[in-house]
C-alpha cells in the first residue's frame, strides 16, 4: 500500500518498519501480561463457579453416574460436555466420536444441549448406547471412587470430584471468555480514543451504500457485504468514517485482535488475510483495513500479514490511528 492518488493509499504504518517490531512484540506481549494477570483470576473463578454447578446438575442427573444410560443421555444432552471430563483421561469431542463411532450430528448436537430433530427413536438409541458404553467403561475411578461400591457419595466427596471436573472444564472455556473479555476492552478502548476526539457513535443503515457512513462517526461490529456472485456477510470490529473523508469516501475498517500465545496467531494468522482479499475484491485495493493488535503477534505472523499487504497498530501506540487519517 505505497502512497499514491493523494490521500487513498496512506503510508505504511507499521508493517514496513521491521526494525521495530522486536521492541513492539516485547512491549505488546508485557501488556497483554498485565491485563490477564488482573483478569484472569477473576473470569477463572467466576466460571469455575457457575461450572462446578453444571457439574453437579449432571452428577445429580445421573444419580451420581450410578445411572448413566440411554434415557438419562436422552432426558439432559447438554450434560454429555461435563460427562467427557469424567472420564480418564478426559475426552475431547473428537475422540469420544472416534471410540464410540458415533454420529458427529449427534454429538455436536448434545454438546449443545439438544438432540437430532430427524433422528428416529431406534437410531438414537443405538447412538446414545454407544456413547455410553465409552463413558461408563473409561469413568475416572479416582475421582468417583463411590461407583465401584454400594454406598451413595458423601457431599463433601461429591462437592470435590465437582470441583476436579468444573477444573477440566474451565480450561476449556476460559480461554474464549478471556478473549472476549479482551476484545470488548480493545473496542471499548477504541470508541473512548474515538470519542475524545469528537466522534460519536452512530449504526449504518445496512441499506444504504458503506461509502455514505456520515463523517465523524463510528460502529462496532459491523457486517459488510462482499462477493460478486456469491454473497455473502464479514463482521469487522471497527468501521469509523473521518471527521473528512478520504476522497473515495471509504471508512477506515479496524479489526481488533489479541492474543495469549504466538502459536495461536500463527495458526489463524490466513484469516486476516482472507478478509482483506475479500474487501479489496468487493471495495477496491485501496479499501483501508488495518489490525489493532495487543498480545503476542510474532515476527513471523507480522511478517506474513506485512507480505499479504496488511498493516497494523500496537494498542500500547494507539496514537498511530491518527495516521490513518482520523
Amino acid at each position: 500500500m505505497q502512497q499514491r492518488r493523494g490521500n487513498l493509499c496512506p503510508r505504511r504504518i507499521n508493517a514496513d518498519k521491521p526494525h521495530l517490531w522486536k521492541a513492539d512484540i516485547a512491549a505488546s506481549v508485557d501488556q497483554f501480561n498485565e491485563w490477564f494477570m488482573e483478569f484472569a483470576p477473576e473470569a477463572f473463578r467466576a466460571t469455575r463457579i457457575r461450572t462446578t454447578e453444571h457439574v453437579k446438575a449432571a452428577l445429580l442427573a445421573t444419580n451420581n453416574l450410578r445411572h448413566l444410560d440411554t434415557e438419562t443421555l436422552r432426558s439432559n444432552p447438554g450434560a454429555l460436555p461435563t460427562l467427557r471430563m469424567c472420564t480418564a483421561p478426559p475426552l475431547a469431542v473428537d475422540r469420544l466420536i472416534g471410540l464410540a463411532r458415533a454420529s458427529k450430528n449427534v454429538v455436536s448436537r448434545m454438546e449443545k444441549g439438544k438432540l437430532p430433530a430427524r433422528m428416529s427413536g431406534a437410531d438414537l438409541d443405538t447412538e446414545l448406547k454407544a456413547l455410553c458404553r465409552i463413558l461408563v467403561k473409561l469413568l475416572d475411578r479416582d475421582i468417583f471412587p463411590w461407583i465401584t461400591g454400594s454406598q451413595s457419595p458423601s457431599d463433601h466427596e461429591r462437592e470435590r470430584a465437582a470441583t476436579i471436573v468444573a477444573d477440566r472444564l474451565c480450561s476449556a472455556v476460559a480461554n474464549p471468555i478471556i478473549r472476549n473479555a479482551q476484545e470488548q476492552r480493545q473496542l471499548a478502548l477504541i470508541g473512548k480514543y474515538l470519542g475524545d476526539r469528537g466522534y460519536h457513535k452512530q449504526a449504518h443503515p445496512d441499506d444504504k451504500p458503506l461509502k455514505d457512513m456520515e463523517a465523524g462517526t463510528y460502529a462496532f461490529r459491523m457486517n459488510l457485504r462482499v462477493g460478486k456472485t456469491l454473497k455473502l456477510n464479514i463482521p469487522v470490529d471497527v468501521v469509523i468514517q473521518p471527521r473528512k473523508p478520504r476522497k473515495d469516501r471509504l471508512p477506515i475498517l479496524i479489526e481488533a485482535k489479541s492474543a495469549g500465545d504466538f502459536t495461536n496467531t500463527n495458526k489463524r494468522r490466513k484469516e486476516e488475510a482472507t478478509k482483506i482479499r475479500q474487501l479489496q475484491a468487493t471495495y477496491g485495493t485501496t479499501v483501508p483495513f488495518v489490525l489493532f493488535l495487543c498480545g503476542y503477534f510474532g515476527s513471523d505472523y507480522l511478517g506474513y500479514e506485512a507480505a499479504e499487504g496488511l498493516d497494523w497498530v500496537w494498542e500500547h501506540r494507539i496514537d498511530d490511528l491518527l495516521k490513518l487519517g482520523l
